[in-house]
């Protein structure tokens, strides 16, 4: 198992889902924490977890949208921690609706999180790992990124985005010593799963889309892919940079 005692992980989004159990993750191997969400008292559990196993965990609560709120909360980080080596960029929201359906505001609020926000945070923490010469940042993509979904036309353009900025960034910064990739979930067992639906889905409605879509027959927990994300943010993924990494149980193998 990879050893994070001696670095400083922030990352996003980490008041729930795949945020909070990446947080987890880390914190298991000993990585001091800066958990950044707009939901302080998420955030806060989720940093009460992660003391628990023996880490640090400070919470940092404000709008990635806010590009002055993400400058100043990675220089707070360094500031306080002494450095900021990996971030994890897992903030993100959906608006369930085709482009007729999305407003204008839809279209802004699903952008701000998934891409300005991603972009902020990315440049706030580049600042300093090009000062250090090293850094790794893993992306939150999705399998909606690359193969598109009917229903979600926002969301599939953001996480399309997503992937482009991290090969962009990988290739800005690789010779600075610094890995970008990006992780791009399938279905998995989140909030934001069944959010935004006529009624929450049931038990029995979530193992029908499971049978309907993925090979596997069955979502993803949290946990799955946080393990792929700590991977991307270890040594043993030292020659990978620029990568869309799809953990979707074969769903775009199709």
């Amino acid at each position: 198992m990879s050893d994070f005692s001696d670095r400083v992980g922030a990352v996003t989004g980490a008041a729930s889902g795949m945020g909070a159990a990446t947080a987890r993750e880390f914190a298991s191997r000993g990585a001091t924490l800066a958990l950044i969400d707009l939901n302080e008292p998420g955030a806060a559990e989720t940093a009460a977890a992660c003391s628990s196993q023996g880490s640090t965990a400070a919470v940092y609560a404000g709008d990635v949208g806010d590009s002055a709120f993400c400058d100043a909360t990675v220089d707070s980080i360094v500031d306080r921690f002494g450095a900021v080596d990996v971030l994890v960029n897992a903030a993100g929201t959906i608006h369930r609706a085709d482009s007729l359906d999305t407003s204008d505001d839809d279209w802004r609020r699903v952008m701000r999180v998934n891409v300005d926000g991603m972009f902020f945070l990315c440049r706030a923490a580049l600042r300093h790992m090009t000062a250090a010469g090293s850094g790794v940042i893993v992306n939150f993509g999705s399998i909606w990124g690359g193969v598109g979904s009917a229903g979600a036309t926002a969301y599939c353009v953001s996480k399309g985005a997503v992937h482009q900025l991290t090969k962009a960034l990988a290739l800005d910064h690789v010779e600075q010593g610094i890995r970008v990739n990006a992780v791009a979930p399938g279905e998995v067992r989140t909030p934001m799963l069944s959010s935004q639906r006529e009624r929450p889905p049931s038990a029995a409605d979530l193992q029908a889309l499971a049978d309907a879509t993925i090979p596997m027959k069955r979502l993803a927990e949290p946990d799955e892919i946080a393990k792929v994300v700590v991977f991307l943010a270890s040594e043993d993924a030292s020659y990978m940079t620029g990568e869309i990494v799809h953990v979707d149980a074969g769903y775009t193998a199709r």
